[in-house]
């Protein structure tokens, strides 16, 4: 695990499942789903999910994240063995070393092992979230 994460101080909802990797980790609660990158942390509300689809990342290779509020970038290398999802969400919140700040509508594209997914889909059914 990265020692770069940071920690999470408060999560809404019951703890369901959490899975950190060298460069990425994922928490899902029954109310919401936390992506962990060094030094940031994602907070998607999953009744703020409008979907989530699997994706393809067939040729390419890296996915720029362009920060709105500043010039960062974060580049982040898909492996392509993995499953990728990609989460369209009406907001989020974002911690950083910097502080808390709030997203607009965001699209992430992350890998997400099938034990996760099931826990996922599992809470976001109970938040009205339809699968087919």
């Amino acid at each position: 695990m990265n020692p770069d994460f940071i920690k999470i101080k408060t999560l809404d909802g019951d703890l369901k499942m959490s899975h950190k990797k060298r460069d990425y980790g994922l928490t899902v609660s029954t109310h919401e789903l936390v992506l962990h990158k060094p030094h940031v942390n994602y907070y998607f509300k999953l009744k703020d999910i409008i979907s989530i689809v699997p994706y393809e990342p067939a040729a390419m290779k890296s996915i720029t994240f362009v920060n709105w509020r500043s010039s960062n970038q974060e580049t982040t290398h898909i492996d392509t063995a993995s499953k990728h999802y990609r989460i369209f969400v009406k907001g989020a919140t974002v911690h950083n070393r910097s502080g808390i700040f709030t997203l607009g509508a965001t699209d992430v594209i992350i890998p997400i092992h099938s034990n996760m997914m099931e826990a996922i889909s599992e809470c976001v059914q109970h938040q009205g979230l339809t699968a087919f």
